[in-house]
């Protein structure tokens, strides 16, 4: 996607997966969701060893999630990703998003295939801060 794209992706965005996250509060996928919610997306963690992380319902899996998810954002090693994505496909959002240090070439053919918007190796937050500028710094 283009910085435009970008922009206008989270400007629209409502509800964001965090796939991976920690209830660590220096770990990334911590630091990243506590800044998306105080940014004012509804976060919607994905870890199946914690019942509730940030105060919201923590669910086992993508599958398990109950309502629209407009973004999936992946915190996972590479070589893990792809049976993340194969799943995201399934609860159709806007856009799966990969973290810094994440790529997956077959992951993105296979979202881009079913016309879902894909990045990977980006930061959401970073890409937040740059191109909304909220000010927020957690």
């Amino acid at each position: 996607m283009t910085d435009e794209e970008r922009k206008e992706l989270l400007k629209t965005i409502k509800t964001i997966a965090i796939v991976g996250i920690s209830k660590k509060e220096n770990r990334p996928s911590y630091v990243v969701a506590r800044y998306l919610k105080n940014a004012g997306y509804k976060i919607i963690p994905v870890n199946p060893i914690y019942d509730e992380v940030l105060g919201e319902r923590c669910f086992k899996k993508l599958s398990d999630i109950e309502e629209p998810v407009d973004v999936v954002d992946i915190f996972m090693r590479s070589d893990k990703v792809l049976p993340v994505v194969e799943e995201a496909i399934k609860i159709k959002p806007k856009c799966i998003w990969l973290q810094l240090g994440i790529k997956n070439e077959e992951a993105k053919r296979l979202a881009e295939e079913k016309g879902i918007k894909f990045e990977m190796d980006r930061c959401i937050k970073i890409e937040h801060t740059i191109l909304i500028g909220t000010g927020l710094n957690s």
